[in-house]
C-alpha cells in the first residue's frame, strides 16, 4: 500500500485593521498555493504567521507577550516556522528586538515585500535561525497575488495602499509608506471577477480611499472609480474604508446618493469635536467643515447612517476641548463610534508633545464619551422597530448559533432565525428588537432575487 504523504499545516493570527486581513490573505494563497492546508491551531501548524499592528502600544504588547508564550512550543515542535509580519517589524529597530528577544522565531518582514513569501520561507527553512527581511519603502504595486478568502460573500479589494495625511498621532505613514493607487483598470478587472465567482459584496480598501488617484498620471478619483464600479451587475453591494473627513467632496456624496450600490454608510473618523484638538492632530479639517459635510450627507441621503472615531486625551486637551467633542456627538448623533484612548506612538509628532493627561482623566472621559454615544445609538435603532430592513446573510450568529447574522446597507448588525441556504442572499427582515449595537428581527419574505 502506498504511504499516504502528510499535508503541511498552516496558522495565521491577524491583528489590526481589515488592510491586514487582506494581507493575511495573500499570506493564505501563497500557502495554499505551495500545498499547505489552512487550520484554526497554531498548535498543531507547521507555519504560524502572527501579522501585526501598531496602532496603539497595546496591540503591541499583546504580540510580545504571544512571541513569548511560543517559545515551549518551538521547543515541543523544532521544525515549525514561526513568522512576525506586518506593521510592528516596520518601525526602526524591532525587527532587530525580535530577533534579539525571541530567537525562536524564525522569519521577521514588512509590510512592503508580501509578494516575496515564498522565497521569505524558503530562506526561513534554510537557516533555521531568526531571518529578517524588512523593506524601507514599498517598489510600486505589485497585481495579480493570490489572494486566500475563506468567505464567499464578501471580499476586501485594496485601491490604494499607504497614506500621506501624517497625522500626529498616527504611525501608518511610516510603517505603510506613502500612498500608492492601483489603476482603475485592474480594480475593475478584479471586481468583475469577484462577481463573477459569486461574490454579493466588496469593501474597498486604502488608509484614506478618498485621495484615490491623486498620484496616478490620468484623470481619475475616487468618486469615478465608485460610478465605474456601480456598473457591474451581479455586484449588490459596494462598501468602502477608511475614509478622511477632509478629502470627502461634494461630488462623491452626490455619486453615493445617485448609486445603486454603493451603501449608503459613511464612517467619517472626527476624532475630536474641538478645533485647537483637531489643529494639534494635523487632521486638516474644523468642527464647522465637519457639520458641513454631515449636513450635505442627510439633506441628499436622509437615511444614511455616520459613524466615527474618537481620540480621548490627546496631549493638551482641556475639560472645554472635551466638552466640544461632547457637543459634537449631541450635534452629528452618529450611530455609533469606536472611541479610544490617545496612546504615544514613538516617532510620531504627538509623542513629543507636552501637558500629557493622565490616565485617570482619560478613562473618565472615555467612560463619559461611551456613556453618551450609547444613549443616542440606543435611541437611533428603536427608530428601526416594526421597520422591514434589507440585510445580506453574511453567516452564523458568532453570540447564538440558531441564528443567522447579517448587515444593512447602512451597516446594522441583524440576526434572526433562518435556514443556512440563505447564506449569500438578501432578505427582508423585519425588526422585531433592537439593542444598541445590533438588531433582532424576523425573516419576512423569500430571498431578494439576483
Amino acid at each position: 500500500m502506498a504511504e499516504v504523504k502528510r499535508k503541511n499545516k498552516f496558522n495565521i493570527l491577524t491583528h489590526g485593521c481589515q488592510m491586514n486581513e487582506h494581507d493575511s490573505e495573500i499570506l493564505a494563497g501563497f500557502l495554499k498555493g505551495m500545498g499547505y492546508q489552512e487550520i484554526d491551531d497554531c498548535h498543531k501548524a507547521d507555519v504560524f504567521i502572527i501579522n501585526t499592528c501598531a496602532i496603539r502600544e497595546k496591540a503591541e504588547e499583546k504580540v510580545y507577550s504571544r512571541l513569548g508564550a511560543l517559545k515551549k512550543l518551538k521547543e515541543e515542535r523544532p521544525h515549525m516556522i514561526i513568522g512576525v509580519c506586518g506593521c510592528i517589524p516596520q518601525q526602526e529597530g524591532i525587527a532587530r528586538k525580535i530577533k534579539s528577544r525571541y530567537p525562536h522565531v524564525d522569519l521577521v518582514f514588512g509590510t512592503h515585500n508580501l509578494h516575496k513569501f515564498p522565497e521569505l520561507l524558503q530562506k526561513a527553512m534554510e537557516k533555521r535561525k531568526t531571518f529578517i527581511d524588512v523593506w524601507p519603502q514599498r517598489e510600486g504595486i505589485i497585481e495579480g497575488l493570490p489572494v486566500g478568502r475563506k468567505d464567499g460573500i464578501k471580499a476586501w479589494v485594496p485601491v490604494t495602499y499607504g497614506c500621506n495625511n501624517f497625522c500626529a498621532y498616527c504611525v501608518v505613514p511610516y510603517v505603510r509608506g506613502r500612498e500608492h493607487s492601483r489603476e482603475m483598470n485592474n480594480i475593475v478587472a478584479e471586481v468583475e471577477n469577484l462577481a463573477a465567482e459569486g461574490y454579493k459584496e466588496v469593501t474597498l480598501l486604502g488608509q484614506n480611499v478618498n485621495s484615490y488617484g491623486k498620484d496616478l498620471s490620468n484623470e481619475v478619483s475616487f468618486a469615478r472609480l465608485l460610478k465605474r464600479l456601480d456598473k457591474i451587475e451581479d455586484l449588490e453591494r459596494i462598501r468602502y474604508m477608511t475614509s478622511h473627513p477632509r478629502d470627502f467632496t461634494g461630488e462623491l456624496v452626490e455619486v453615493i446618493w445617485q448609486s445603486s450600490r454603493v451603501c449608503e454608510h459613511f464612517h467619517l473618523p472626527l476624532q475630536s469635536g474641538s478645533n485647537k484638538i483637531l489643529k494639534k492632530m494635523n487632521r486638516g479639517y474644523t468642527r464647522e467643515d465637519y457639520l458641513e459635510l454631515v449636513e450635505y450627507i442627510r439633506e441628499l441621503i436622509p437615511q444614511a447612517s455616520i459613524t466615527t472615531d474618537f481620540i480621548v486625551g490627546f496631549p493638551g486637551e482641556e475639560e472645554k476641548d472635551f466638552a466640544d467633542t461632547l457637543d459634537m456627538v449631541e450635534k452629528v448623533r452618529f450611530d455609533s463610534a469606536f472611541t479610544f484612548m490617545y496612546s504615544p506612538r514613538k516617532g510620531t509628532a504627538a509623542a513629543e508633545m507636552p501637558h500629557r493627561l493622565n490616565q485617570e482623566v482619560k478613562k473618565k472621559r472615555l467612560s463619559r464619551l461611551i456613556q453618551l454615544q450609547t444613549r443616542i445609538s440606543k435611541e437611533i435603532n428603536e427608530k428601526l422597530r416594526g421597520r422591514s430592513l434589507e440585510v445580506l446573510v453574511e453567516g452564523i450568529s458568532k453570540q447564538n448559533p440558531s441564528m443567522l447574522t447579517g448587515r444593512t446597507r447602512t451597516n446594522k448588525t441583524v440576526n434572526f432565525k433562518g435556514d443556512k441556504d440563505l447564506l449569500g442572499n438578501l432578505v427582508q427582515v423585519l425588526i422585531k428588537e433592537p439593542k444598541t449595537w445590533s438588531l433582532d428581527g424576523e425573516l419576512t419574505r423569500e430571498p431578494v432575487s439576483f
